[in-house]
């Protein structure tokens, strides 16, 4: 059936539509039903193109570290790890209707700053032309584990890309997307290397109101690139074993958001995860970034020496890293998430507003880190 075919299906009456297709139309009377009417056919994510995996060999598919991770990286950071944050389902298709039924592995949907539509829901976006832009949400049922939503409905008529953001703060036991019959579906897998993001809540999305717009999820599409979200809630502790597993996968350009996590005599270890990714990746670029200024740092002394300090130190060790390390690059704290106090949800973590405050301060320096990794491949 071709992608015109599929559009008049779903959007004439089900007698026309099966008069198209030699089917009798026996007491319809002409009747046009809703789309939901359509008969839908349903296909389980995992067999399409799950981006933002960072490793093959874990023991569910929508888990961020291996199963070798277990036991050896801290008991929080294990649990974290469950949390889908950052993966989506890559796909394209001429369908005119689309549902997703998911099941959760937590009861807990939502956190004190952190509502349910980006804790346990999905988050769909359509590429127009070159971009990509938002089309719709799935928030979960108050206090369900087992969802089922209807994403889009009559659609026009078109073959189109599509990106499916997973929950950032819960985990995904089964996920299946629903189609009506006789519509393509096709896998999307992006060639090239993914960037890397290691960090904190910040990182892994708090506080926004969807998936897709967790900062590395926005940097992702802006930039088109795959990512990998390795954001772990209050443990980005940058810990010999994290460095091991944050440079085991193979990775386009590594950000390293952390200090938010480290008190300032914790940052010296960011100098032993630099020489840990530099010492597997010669050539890959590697963007440190500040701490935010803390809103309330204005008036509460002791939040704003926490950031200073934080950053003086990771400065500290960003310049005596640079000097023989040209593809080292440093995101400053200066207007990071703004500097009128409106930025955050609760004086930390960014909203959307803080978010994309972010993402306009760190997507030039990580597009030069880009544009840095190609040139040094490049060189004979």
């Amino acid at each position: 059936m071709t992608p015109s075919q599929i559009g008049t299906l779903c959007r004439g009456s089900l007698a026309s539509a099966l008069t198209f297709l030699g089917i009798a139309s026996i007491g319809l009377a002409g009747a046009q039903p809703p789309a939901s009417d359509l008969q839908i056919a349903w296909r389980d994510a995992a067999t399409l193109s799950v981006e933002g995996r960072g490793f093959a060999d874990t023991k569910a598919v929508f888990d961020r570290l291996p199963r070798s991770a277990e036991g050896r990286v801290r008991q929080p950071v294990w649990d974290l790890s469950h949390d889908s944050a950052g993966m989506l389902v890559h796909f394209s298709t001429d369908a005119c209707e689309l549902r997703v039924r998911w099941d959760l592995l937590s009861d807990s949907l939502a956190l004190p700053n952190l509502a349910s539509s980006a804790a346990s829901g999905l988050d769909l976006y359509v590429r127009i032309g070159r971009d990509w832009h938002w089309l719709a949400a799935a928030r979960p049922e108050p206090s369900h584990k087992a969802n089922e939503a209807t994403l889009f409905k009559d659609l026009p008529a078109g073959y189109r890309e599509y990106l499916l953001y997973l929950p950032l703060y819960n985990g995904i036991e089964s996920l299946q997307l629903g189609f009506p019959v006789g519509s393509r579906i096709d896998p999307v897998v992006r060639q090239g290397k993914p960037i890397v993001f290691y960090g904190t809540s910040i990182t892994q999305g708090g506080s926004v109101a969807r998936p897709g717009m967790a900062y590395p999820a926005v940097l992702g599409r802006r930039l088109d690139m795959p990512v990998v979200n390795l954001g772990f809630s209050g443990n980005a502790k940058a810990e010999p074993e994290i460095a091991e597993l944050v440079s085991s996968v193979d990775s386009a350009c590594y950000v390293l958001d952390c200090l938010p996590n480290l008190g300032p005599d914790e940052v010296p270890r960011m100098e032993k995860l630099v020489a840990a990714l530099r010492s597997r990746h010669p050539t890959t670029p590697i963007v440190l970034v500040e701490a935010p200024e803390y809103p309330d740092g204005v008036l509460i002394a002791s939040r704003r020496a926490w950031s200073d300090q934080d950053n003086a130190a990771l400065r500290a060790v960003y310049e005596k890293a640079r000097r023989n390390d040209p593809l080292l690059f440093y995101v400053p704290t200066d207007g990071l998430i703004g500097e009128d106090g409106e930025g955050t949800v609760d004086g930390t973590h960014p909203t959307d507003l803080g978010t994309m405050r972010m993402v306009e301060k760190i997507q030039p320096i990580l597009a030069a880190a880009l544009v840095a990794e190609t040139s040094k491949s490049r060189s004979p």
